[in-house]
């Protein structure tokens, strides 16, 4: 019996342990170890031949007085080792250089469709080719083999490769290499372009940004990777393999568990590993250009972007300018698009906790600025109190900027704070004028976090809308009191000198916390209480600090009756359009017809004896009524009116018809004004008469006094002409055609697509249906599903182009799609100019089958629509 030890596998540990094999036998005859020690001597020959092979392959500058760790070893070599070894490697070299001759000479590159070892992803046939040294790379890239410098093998011969001589063993089991010519072939110059972990950080940085991702690599064999190529841990039957899709290098799961989307595999996601995925991020970065000073239009004149003076900023401490170079147009925003990037793409929010964020500064060339990361505000002040032509822009995020203005409004020194990216997001852009304190110094940054918060719940399809609020959770500007803004559309007010964004727009009005239960209930009312307290029409625009609130405890007032204030689980139905005129003896409810689904819906959840709706601010008034609570908490009511104007008709902002009147009261009906609405008392039969000519469309008229009274007072529900009121001063992106009245549908969640670090969003889409509008308004979303197919093919056949879409200021699209029985086509434009003729081959390709298709199963009517899409920054 001969007793052995149990001897570990190749597979576990690769054939040096198998050269070891001699040192773990205890005993054996010697016949039989003599065996094991020719099997031994072989395996480590060929083992040389193996490393000899690759080190043809590699320049002399590399191969010269390097030393490359083949295995380890217990022993020096033998006389009879060195007899075998010298003859091998002159056999060993006549065959390599046989084989690599042919393998240069047939263009020294691998096709990668085929890659050799581990699994494959699958690949487009229409690949590119890499060069066959990425393969030598890849068999060297181990973390372990730390000293071998591949900085050195940037030029690689066609010819055979160069003679070379083996030193024999150091004391440690070293291969030593010389190579006796060390003159280099000219005939084939290669760079790297895939990452090594052996490259310096700037090397790797700088090469991968160019071909990582865009190139399929040559993959490592399984049999070459024993063990993680970044970690070292040995792979077993439950810790398997894992090959990164952007290096082709072998990794645990823990090293390879990130995907990213790789131009090779058609920006399809991938398992990569962690530092192929951060050079990925990197480069995306570095690629990404953001158009300013406006993200909405890049196209937008140099007036619209401060002009600093430079030297002033750069001798501020803490101030760090980017360089400007200048080149042509194109290329303005290259140059400087790597630090802006480096700025922009690090989240939703720039602003820091203890100063100001980025801000932009004009050169005075179009399209050429400059970025201060850390302003001063010092300097900033210096330019507000100027009053200089141009405002502040800062920069909230690489989507999303901030112009602030110091303006004299009203006789009042105000800040004018207006952003420009929110409609790209759905939500119209915001305006803040907020009075200023005395001796103000400070740019008050409270308002640029909160544009932050408002965009992160834009793009989550929260949006704000007229008479819509937000809330602050903590203290802002300097108090706990300030409750948050409520939301309004201009009407009366003067705009002069102010900061404007292209409609939509929404200026935000501070409120205390006094008031935010009115925000949330019963907007109308406190909107209108503002404009009695400042004796503006029908509201001030501007905002004051540490005023006191115009409202108190809620106390007794008829809305007690009619919203929860306690849980806020119930409120008053508005209805779009519709108003309440009070004129002398008479007053009109007038609903739009094109508004009877939202009165419907108010209808049916009404109580069966009481119908009250909440009123919109009627424009056609020259006066509103106004509901005050005085120091009691009692409410009474007053009237606002336009200056210099006779009151005429005065606005109501509710109507409440109560079904509880007694026809022996001897009364037909009662009509009163309670606090800001108007409140009419009639019995039973006559509500069900009300209620059934709601229904029915049809104008109702209710006679109000004693019965026997001849000159009584009316009360008259009229049903009007549609409201198109909606859309004012929005034009189209494709030829500047107006879409006020032009009924439209924010999408939210909808087709959105990324590719090379910019991302395309389908905003809106408007009907421009003529001939049988009331069909298709009254049911748009019966084409929701065409609409969703045409803005996602739309997309993507804009993917490939969208970086230089932004570059060239294309950041709005407008697609105009027509589907008739005798006429199919579409529009495409940005800035009132159709878009260029290089970008419609894709279009078309991705277009053309989905508009054709929807058009033979049409049933009804030609269908006429325009979609908005948006190019934005990948917010990393």
């Amino acid at each position: 019996m001969i007793d052995m030890t149990t001897t570990e596998s190749e597979g576990d540990y690769g054939p040096e342990n198998e050269v070891n094999a001699e040192n773990r036998i205890c005993s054996g005859t010697m016949g039989e170890r003599e065996k094991k020690e020719k099997e031994t001597l072989k395996e480590s020959y060929q083992c040389e031949n193996e490393l000899i092979s690759v080190a043809t392959r590699l320049s002399p500058d590399c191969c010269r007085n390097r030393q490359i760790t083949l295995f380890p070893q217990s022993r020096g070599p033998s006389k009879e080792e060195s007899a075998i070894e010298e003859k091998e490697v002159e056999d060993g070299k006549q065959d390599e250089a046989m084989a690599e001759g042919k393998k240069l000479t047939s263009g020294n590159v691998q096709l990668l469709g085929v890659p050799y070892g581990g699994a494959r992803p699958k690949q487009p046939l229409s690949l590119q080719i890499s060069p066959i040294l990425e393969q030598v790379q890849n068999e060297f890239s181990s973390e372990k083999m730390e000293n071998l410098d591949v900085q050195n093998l940037a030029n690689f011969g066609a010819e055979p490769p160069l003679p070379y001589r083996i030193e024999g063993l150091d004391d440690f089991g070293v291969v030593k290499l010389n190579v006796v010519n060390h003159n280099p072939s000219p005939r084939l110059f290669v760079q790297f372009e895939s990452p090594d972990y052996d490259f310096k950080a700037e090397q790797q940085e700088a090469l991968s940004r160019k071909a990582l991702g865009h190139v399929a690599p040559v993959w490592v064999p399984d049999s070459k990777a024993p063990i993680c190529m970044k970690c070292e841990i040995k792979f077993t039957f439950t810790k398997r393999r894992h090959h990164c899709r952007a290096c082709g290098k072998v990794f645990c799961a823990a090293c390879c568990s990130l995907k990213s989307k790789l131009m090779y595999m058609d920006r399809r996601e991938a398992r990569v590993c962690v530092t192929c995925y951060s050079t990925l991020m990197n480069s995306r970065s570095w690629e990404n250009t953001v158009n300013y000073p406006n993200p909405s239009n890049a196209t937008e004149s140099c007036s619209d972007t401060p002009h600093l003076q430079q030297t002033a900023t750069e001798q501020t401490s803490g101030t760090q300018t980017l360089p400007t170079q200048h080149f042509s147009s194109r290329t303005h925003a290259v140059v400087q698009r790597h630090r802006v990037e480096q700025v922009c793409s690090l989240g939703l929010s720039l602003i820091p906790a203890d100063g100001l964020p980025p801000i932009l500064i004009s050169t005075g060339i179009k399209q050429d600025y400059n970025v201060v990361e850390k302003p001063s505000e010092l300097v900033l002040m210096q330019q507000l109190e100027k009053n200089g032509p141009d405002p502040l822009v800062f920069i909230l995020n690489a989507n999303l900027l901030t112009m602030v203005k110091l303006v004299n409004y009203l006789n009042m020194k105000c800040w004018c704070a207006m952003t420009k990216g929110m409609h790209a997001v759905g939500q119209p852009e915001l305006v803040v004028l907020l009075q200023c304190l005395p001796d103000e110094k400070t740019i008050p940054k409270d308002i640029f976090s909160h544009f932050v918060q408002l965009y992160r719940e834009a793009l989550s399809g929260h949006v704000l809308r007229h008479l819509g609020h937000s809330f602050f959770t903590q203290s802002f500007l300097g108090s706990k009191e300030h409750g948050g803004f409520l939301y309004i559309t201009p009407t009366f007010q003067t705009l002069q000198d102010l900061l404007l964004p292209n409609p939509p727009y929404l200026f935000g009005i501070l409120i205390q916390k006094w008031e935010t239960p009115w925000a949330k209930i019963f907007p109308i009312r406190l909107m209108l209480r503002l404009g009695a307290e400042y004796k503006l029409y029908p509201c001030p625009l501007f905002s004051v600090r540490f005023r006191k609130p115009v409202f108190g405890e809620t106390g007794h007032t008829i809305m007690n009756l009619l919203v929860d204030f306690r849980n806020y689980q119930y409120t008053l139905p508005m209805v779009t359009g519709l108003v309440v005129d009070v004129e002398a003896r008479k007053t009109y409810i007038k609903i739009p017809k094109n508004r009877y689904n939202e009165l419907m819906k108010a209808l049916n959840k009404s109580n069966e004896h009481v119908l009250a709706v909440g009123a919109c601010f009627n424009e056609q008034a020259d006066s509103h009524l106004v509901c005050i609570q005085n120091d009691d908490g009692n409410y009474q009511t007053q009237a606002i009116s336009i200056k210099h104007q006779t009151h005429k008709v005065t606005g109501a902002c509710f109507f409440v018809f109560s079904g509880a009147l007694k026809a022996s009261s001897g009364y037909s009906a009662k009509t009163s004004i309670v606090e800001d609405g108007v409140m009419v008392q009639i019995t039973t039969e006559t509500m069900e008469e009300l209620r059934q000519a709601l229904k029915d469309m049809k104008d109702y008229s209710i006679p109000c006094g004693t019965i026997e009274l001849e000159n009584q007072k009316h009360v008259h529900i009229q049903w009007t002409e549609d409201d198109h009121n909606f859309n004012r001063g929005i034009i189209s992106p494709i030829d500047g055609k107006s879409m006020e009245s032009i009924n439209s549908i924010n999408i939210f969640h909808g087709a959105e697509y990324k590719a090379n670090g910019k991302v395309i969003r389908w905003t809106e889409v408007f009907f421009l249906q003529k001939e049988d509008q009331s069909y298709f308004l009254s049911d748009p979303i019966e084409h929701s599903r065409l609409t969703e197919n045409v803005a996602r093919a739309f997309c993507m056949g804009l993917c490939p182009h969208l970086t230089m879409l932004k570059e060239d200021g294309m950041v709005k699209l407008g697609l105009r799609v027509t589907m008739d029985s005798d006429k199919v086509g579409y529009l495409v434009g940005s800035n009132g100019q159709p878009l260029l003729s290089q970008y419609l081959s894709d279009l078309d390709s991705a277009l053309i089958p989905v508009i054709h298709g929807g058009a033979c199963r049409l049933n009804k009517g030609p269908v006429v629509m325009e979609l908005i899409f948006y190019i934005l920054d990948f917010i990393f």
